[in-house]
């Protein structure tokens, strides 16, 4: 079985582009991206997130998904998943672990690093523009049963495992740094971000075009509100219903070389409760990126 470890390109703004932090391990004398082993029960964003803090001192927000690395260690084989990760500042102190911080452009990143699954990874992530906006599309967590449920339809609450799926999804949402958190009309809809709205001290902004009555009766308003809210610079985290996320993932990514990655084999898009797409736009609302999580928490 695979050693499972989460990393992540740690990257500032520069005067020609971004820098990358690379750190040098006194153990091993090398030169690598911060990464490593998964606590029990950790997503592997999560992972990235917290080796990033612990190897450089930087809190981080994710991006895109970089993909993955796979390569013989000691214990057999380990697969290293990465993420773009946006330093939101800290500082670096040596430790037992890291004795050495260095921000570089991409190229001379390549130069310094040790090992080449590395440099793939950098590769990956000098190709990947870096968005100027970003929207996280939530399906809402698992509600009641509507045949058991006589009140309307927009008030039907979460059930007991949609409520521990908003314990998993919470802090899983966290890591992509929000800005904004948004939700569909129905009450299912906000109860399945109020708790990251909480942990942030921000409010869950109403957006009533966005929900599946309203898109329904209005597609193309729904869209256009979409891309008004995904054209905002930073994090959207905007929570909604299975009858609508398809449909915005769709127009926002149709034309492009996306297309194809959403709908997988030309499959239907998924939107599982609970589920999570995430896409990266540049300053046009071309897709820059666009990762689906299927559980709660990834």
């Amino acid at each position: 079985m695979d050693v499972l470890a989460g990393g992540a390109v740690l990257w500032r703004p520069g005067p020609v582009g971004p820098e990358i932090g690379l750190v040098h391990r006194p153990r091993y004398d090398d030169w690598s991206l911060p990464k490593g082993k998964l606590d029990r029960g950790e997503h592997l964003a999560a992972a990235a997130v917290r080796e990033v803090a612990e190897e450089t001192g930087h809190r981080i927000r994710i991006g895109g998904c970089l993909g993955e690395t796979r390569y013989d260690v000691a214990e057999g084989a380990k697969l290293v998943r990465y993420w773009a990760g946006e330093s939101l500042g800290g500082a670096f102190e040596p430790n037992d672990e890291t004795d050495e911080l260095r921000f570089l452009s991409p190229t001379d990143a390549c130069r310094l690093l040790t090992y080449d699954h590395d440099r793939t990874v950098v590769r990956r992530f000098a190709a990947q523009p870096r968005p100027v906006s970003t929207l996280v599309l939530v399906r809402h967590a698992k509600a009641g049963s509507r045949d058991n449920w006589d009140g309307d339809d927009l008030a039907r609450p979460l059930s007991a495992t949609g409520r521990a799926q908003v314990a998993r999804l919470t802090p899983f949402l966290g890591l992509f740094g929000a800005d904004r958190i948004a939700s569909a009309p129905p009450v299912r809809c906000r109860a399945t971000v109020s708790d990251l709205a909480a942990a942030r001290a921000m409010t869950v902004d109403d957006e009533p075009a966005l929900g599946e009555l309203a898109h329904a009766d209005d597609p193309t308003a729904a869209l256009a509100r979409a891309r008004e809210i995904a054209a905002q610079p930073g994090v959207t985290v905007l929570c909604s219903q299975g009858g609508v996320i398809p449909d915005l993932v769709d127009a926002l990514t149709a034309g492009t070389p996306l297309a194809d990655r959403v709908r997988p084999g030309g499959a239907a898009i998924p939107a599982r409760k609970g589920s999570t797409w995430v896409i990266g736009f540049g300053a046009d609302l071309t897709p820059r990126f666009a990762d689906y999580y299927r559980e709660p928490g990834g």
